[in-house]
């Protein structure tokens, strides 16, 4: 079993080393978790980031940053264990972190020439990703850093799997931005004006948001589960925020095109709304539009979902989620308080699912509680907890 969380925090301004390829400008959850884990970890601490070009215009406030090229994918381990190194052996970090599996051995050679600890953080995808090289080089390095981070119990359980010792294994959910205030009840007039922009009129409506990859099973969801919706519900929309991966260390892409061509074969092409990549606001505001928020994770071999971010986001705007109850999602939604799991693949559950939020919504109050477990500040000192094991 993973270690329950150590009780002493990191000590005050124990210098810190990040490594990570996911960084801001480029977009995506693991992007967002490594920009607030140093953001966090930067008000206690002097951090110091080694992450892809255009990173630096986009650090948190008192973060350094150092950039390296993004592609080719050699070219970036290359020169972000060259700078990595460089910077251990100048700044003298305490601790070296990874911010995913594939700079866990930079981050482990780093430590080594410091006297540091190094801690991985780890999603799912970077310890089962099938490339027969990264699991030659990479899982041992894994295996040999004094912590990994899991971002879920279903990342600790593959972890292990993997052989990294229980002991060395720490589950740390990831954050969420919770709002200033206490959220507005729904629908707010950002609600009211997005629907309008878009036509939408009083059309219950269905949100997926995410990279469209074979692992977030759109297709499938337009296939099997929607034409049973609609067949209840014949106004219904499924709206759309999101496009193929780019960057990725692994995943299989699902087009639009794919997508919209399996709704039209379904009989259900006119119900789907493709927005593509959209702002914050935007974003915020279809949040805030939505009835349900539609996570038809499939559980596929070697392609994992490690948490289910946007469950918790769609939570914090008092959205609920219907998903399967496959990988990390079981953590990222309460059954009966945040939306419901349905066991995966059932479609028919998971249109009964969807139907019985649209006829009854969840109290808000209680959706809204679940998220504000989540809160970045929160996860912070979780990591920090982490890190400060053995210093």
């Amino acid at each position: 079993m993973p270690n329950a969380m150590p009780p002493q925090p990191l000590p005050a301004r124990t210098r810190v080393l990040l490594v990570t390829r996911n960084f801001p400008p480029l977009l995506g959850g693991m992007e967002r978790l490594n920009w607030h884990l140093a953001a966090e970890l930067g008000k206690r601490h002097p951090m110091h980031v080694i992450a892809p070009a255009g990173a630096a215009a986009q650090a948190p406030t008192g973060v350094t940053v150092e950039e390296v090229p993004l592609k080719p994918l050699w070219r970036f381990v290359l020169a972000a264990g060259w700078r990595a190194f460089r910077a251990a052996r100048r700044d003298r970090p305490a601790v070296v972190l990874a911010g995913s599996g594939l700079t866990a051995p930079l981050a482990w050679l780093a430590a080594r020439c410091a006297g540091a600890r190094a801690v991985a953080y780890v999603h799912g995808l970077d310890i089962t990703v099938p490339h027969a090289l990264y699991r030659r080089l990479w899982l041992p390095a894994l295996r040999r850093v004094d912590a990994v981070i899991a971002n879920s119990h279903a990342t600790a359980a593959l972890a292990a799997q993997a052989g990294i010792a229980p002991q060395r294994i720490h589950i740390v959910h990831p954050g969420v931005q919770l709002p200033p205030a206490s959220p507005a009840a729904r629908p707010t007039p950002s609600a009211h004006a997005f629907r309008a922009a878009h036509g939408l009129g009083d059309a219950p409506l269905l949100l997926s948001v995410g990279r469209l990859t074979a692992r977030k099973g759109l297709r499938e969801f337009v296939t099997e589960v929607l034409p049973r919706i609609a067949a209840e519900r014949p106004d219904v929309r499924l709206l759309v925020i999101g496009d193929a991966p780019a960057n990725a260390l692994y995943g299989q892409a699902q087009t639009p095109a794919a997508i919209q061509s399996a709704a039209a074969v379904a009989g259900v092409a006119q119900h789907v709304i493709f927005l593509g990549k959209v702002s914050e606001e935007e974003l915020a505001a279809a949040y805030q539009a939505a009835q349900v928020h539609a996570f038809p994770i499939r559980a596929l071999p070697n392609d994992p979902e490690g948490f289910g971010m946007v469950a918790i986001e769609a939570a914090v705007h008092g959205l609920p989620t219907v998903a399967y109850a496959a990988g990390g999602v079981v953590d990222a939604v309460a059954h009966g308080q945040s939306g419901s799991l349905v066991p995966p693949g059932d479609a028919a559950a998971f249109a009964d699912a969807v139907l019985q939020l649209l006829a009854k919504p969840l109290d808000e109050a209680g959706i809204h509680a679940f998220a504000r477990g989540f809160a970045w500040e929160a996860f912070g000192e979780r990591v920090e907890r982490v890190l400060g094991a053995g210093t």
